[in-house]
């Protein structure tokens, strides 16, 4: 493992590890500098050339966060992701895509699949661990343990379980989010911007069009349980929750 490698260049304290991620990327020199680069700022890893390297490491030491390569041999990063999304057990960790695709239509799609949030190679170390420490941030932020209810729809931030109609709907952790938003505020208007403030956090480097693609993905979620009309667009404003 690369880890071993670097383990004598430098000295991480076990009480300042910051977190579990799992690098899955074929390319050698770019596996050596994010685990040089994660290694350095705290951070324990594991890596993968492949999803099925990836899910052996999954299955044994569920990571707190995914570095996933658009371009695996086998099956792509793109359709892993889907994959990740649809599986109960990993659907609400964060993946942050790594794609040499600079075309925003690529970016939409890995959007649409399932990614969090997605960063275009070459990148700056700097730029992908702001990201990083964004997206846990996310994920560990401590909810109230109230569930919501509303429309008929029901959530749960402690257990991460949406329902509706009495069935347990599957969603994205960005998804949970912004649902999570949505219902605790209902009847008001936000702006994308506002949005990506309060769902993405301030420090995020996400164009609004992030906004979109996942209210879009959200409404497709909700769409079999009669619900996803209570997104509405409020046009030249932004989006609100209502149930009216």
């Amino acid at each position: 493992m690369i880890a071993f490698k670097y383990r004598n260049m430098f000295t991480v304290n076990d009480t300042v590890k910051k977190g579990k991620i799992l690098i899955i990327e074929d390319e050698v020199s770019i596996r050596e500098m994010l685990g040089y680069t994660l290694m350095k700022e705290g951070y324990t890893f594991e890596e993968a050339v492949d999803a099925r390297e990836a899910s052996t490491l999954i299955s044994r030491k569920k990571p707190d966060l995914i570095l996933l390569d658009w371009m695996l041999p086998g099956t792509s990063g793109i359709d892993y992701a889907r994959r990740i999304r649809s599986d109960p057990e990993t659907k609400t960790i964060p993946i942050i895509m790594l794609t040499a695709r600079s075309d925003e239509m690529d970016k939409v799609r890995g959007l649409d699949m399932g990614a969090d949030d997605y960063i275009t190679k070459p990148f700056s170390t700097k730029e992908l661990l702001a990201r990083i420490r964004t997206a846990l941030r996310r994920a560990s932020q401590e909810e109230a343990p109230v569930v919501i209810e509303s429309g008929g729809l029901s959530l749960d931030p402690v257990t991460y379980r949406v329902t509706a109609l009495g069935e347990e709907i599957t969603m994205s952790a960005t998804e949970f989010r912004l649902l999570h938003f949505f219902i605790s505020h209902p009847e008001r208007v936000y702006s994308r911007t506002q949005l990506l403030d309060q769902v993405w956090g301030r420090n995020v480097y996400v164009e609004e069009r992030t906004v979109d693609v996942h209210i879009r993905r959200l409404r497709k979620t909700l769409t079999p349980y009669s619900c996803a009309k209570f997104i509405q667009t409020v046009r030249s404003v932004g989006y609100r929750f209502s149930c009216k």
